[in-house]
């Protein structure tokens, strides 16, 4: 049983948790067999929290999930999903150049109203095979996503979509709200204003990149919000084991950026270290942080993670990477190891 730790009411995660995007067929096409022998071994390994939304394949990473956890003790693993799209089946619709999921006939649009939380939320338990969500999110505020709509975006999140989440939470529907984003601004806005109990940042607080989560991860921690890390690989740039991938922010990377990986790889090199374990764990040490949730598709990629997980590291690599400027003097590193 990995690590785990607690989140709002009761609600308890593993350490490492299993990201549902990617069998939601993201960027290909991942078979119903293997989506399945990916979430039974993560559950053999101790894995007990699966995330996933409506958006991942336009309801097939639920549906798929649900279908995993199906018969099994419903205290005996955390489930998160997310509002703020609604997926209907579309016989007309396919896949257009630069969408991320390789599924056709369905389509999905963004509603934050609170009859789209609502619909969303039923739609979701429906595809789970569930009665309640542990964590429920709002999926993909800010000015990232939304550009010149932000502030029409955020007022409706503000007035009606998580009011409507605290609704099912008093409910008993949910145990826990926050909302699942990429950017530290747009998650400052809304803490300032509406009270949650954890948040997921994707790709802003890793072994890469700290600068742009500073001052959340400093807010979160001094008021006692939970931050789930996920894009912990950065779209993929540090998960290879050799070297560096292609992508960074879901977009091919741009020179400085892989230059930076591709001295974090050299620094790890160094002390014999994967940088996909460094990677993995690096986010747990800072204290508000509650678990690191990656992306998998396959039962590979899912011992890949886990092995990740358990693999000591040396205090040498975390001094490496303070020495030559890859991570701040004062950042948060993994407790030494023997």
């Amino acid at each position: 049983m990995l690590a785990a730790h607690h989140i709002g009411r009761g609600v308890q995660v593993s350490a490492l948790g299993f990201g549902g995007a990617p069998i939601g067929n993201l960027y290909q096409m991942v078979s119903e067999a293997q989506a399945q022998a990916a979430l039974e071994t993560a559950l053999a390994e101790g894995i007990r929290y699966f995330d996933t939304a409506p958006f991942y394949g336009y309801g097939l990473s639920e549906e798929r999930m649900g279908r995993a956890l199906e018969g099994r003790a419903r205290e005996s693993y955390v489930l998160s999903t997310k509002v703020g799209r609604l997926v209907s089946r579309d016989p007309l619709a396919t896949r257009t150049p630069g969408e991320p999921f390789a599924v056709a006939g369905t389509r999905a649009v963004f509603d934050y109203s609170r009859d789209g939380v609502q619909r969303s939320f039923e739609a979701s338990i429906k595809r789970l095979r569930v009665n309640r969500i542990d964590i429920l999110f709002l999926h993909d505020i800010g000015r990232l996503t939304h550009g010149a709509r932000h502030a029409e975006v955020l007022r409706l999140a503000l007035d009606e979509a998580l009011p409507a989440m605290a609704r099912l939470r008093e409910a008993g529907a949910v145990s826990a709200i926050g909302i699942g984003v990429n950017e530290q601004e747009v998650v400052l806005e809304v803490l300032t204003r509406f009270p949650l109990d954890c948040v997921m940042l994707a790709g802003r607080y890793t072994l890469l990149e700290q600068e742009n989560s500073v001052e959340f991860m400093a807010y979160a921690h001094t008021h006692g919000v939970k931050v789930l890390v996920a894009g912990a690989y950065n779209s993929g740039l540090i998960g290879p084991a050799s070297a560096p991938g292609a992508t960074y922010n879901y977009a091919p990377v741009d020179t400085a950026t892989l230059e930076r990986a591709r001295s974090l790889y050299a620094e790890c090199a160094r002390e014999g270290v994967d940088v996909g374990a460094a990677a993995l764990q690096f986010p747990l040490a800072h204290p508000a942080v509650a678990g690191v949730i990656a992306g998998l598709r396959s039962r590979d990629e899912v011992m890949s993670a886990v092995t990740r997980m358990r693999t000591p590291l040396p205090a040498a690599l975390w001094q490496g990477l303070e020495r030559s400027g890859l991570l701040p003097h004062d950042a948060h590193v993994p407790a030494a190891v023997p």
